[in-house]
């Protein structure tokens, strides 16, 4: 019930996103209690978080340590998008790169889903990503901008992945879940700093108020006595 209402709070469906939770994976049934409506600190980031930090311990026992993670570095993937930068972007610029990154991600996952289609970090991933864009739109003013890309953006993408040589294609596979992560990690940091930084404005403008609200409250009280 909750993923499906995620889903279409948007208003449009998200492509390539599955409608079910995947094997092992919470099934939206359950009575979830969220603790707060800022984004940061939505159970969401937490699911797709453990899916793809997952991956580190992956590609290590597949390579028993013949090769290094950091290796990943010399398949790094052009293509793939950008995290919200620290500083001089607003949160709503924030949130549509998140959205729009992650509508991109879902495509280019197909390419790792192909080298291992065994792997549930990559369901588990394309899930939870369309219910993180659907909560960044949620508090979007333009999200009408987040779109998703047509079946030839899509098969250009891929085309640009693929290599006849397996071993190519299996790095950047890995690299893929490596990009994905740090993204999510930096894009989630950037959000709480946007976050906090709106809160700390907010009780810093909502204190004088208070202050005079009660001020008000004592001369009232005093001026009946």
């Amino acid at each position: 019930m909750l993923a499906a209402l995620l889903l279409h709070a948007s208003g449009a469906p998200v492509e390539d996103t599955p409608t079910d939770a995947p094997a092992g994976e919470p099934s939206g049934e359950e009575e979830v209690v969220w603790p707060s409506d800022l984004l940061s600190v939505s159970p969401v980031w937490h699911a797709l978080l453990g899916a793809t930090r997952r991956h580190k311990k992956e590609f290590e026992d597949e390579f028993q340590n013949e090769l290094k993670y950091h290796f990943l570095e010399n398949f790094r993937v052009s293509s793939l998008p950008a995290g919200c930068p620290h500083s001089n972007f607003s949160k709503e610029a924030c949130l549509h790169r998140l959205a729009q990154g992650l509508l991109i991600y879902t495509v280019i996952l197909k390419h790792v889903e192909k080298e291992y289609p065994s792997s549930s970090i990559c369901s588990v991933a394309k899930y939870y990503s369309g219910l993180l864009v659907n909560l960044c739109k949620e508090k979007m003013r333009n999200s009408e901008e987040v779109t998703a890309l047509n079946s030839s953006q899509q098969a250009q993408l891929l085309r640009g992945l693929d290599n006849p040589d397996t071993f190519h294609r299996k790095m950047t596979a890995h690299s893929i879940l490596r990009q994905l992560h740090h993204f999510l990690v930096d894009s989630k940091r950037a959000i709480t700093k946007k976050e906090k930084t709106r809160g700390g404005v907010a009780d810093r403008l909502l204190a004088p108020i208070t202050f005079y609200n009660q001020k008000f409250k004592d001369d009232t009280v005093k001026g009946r006595l």
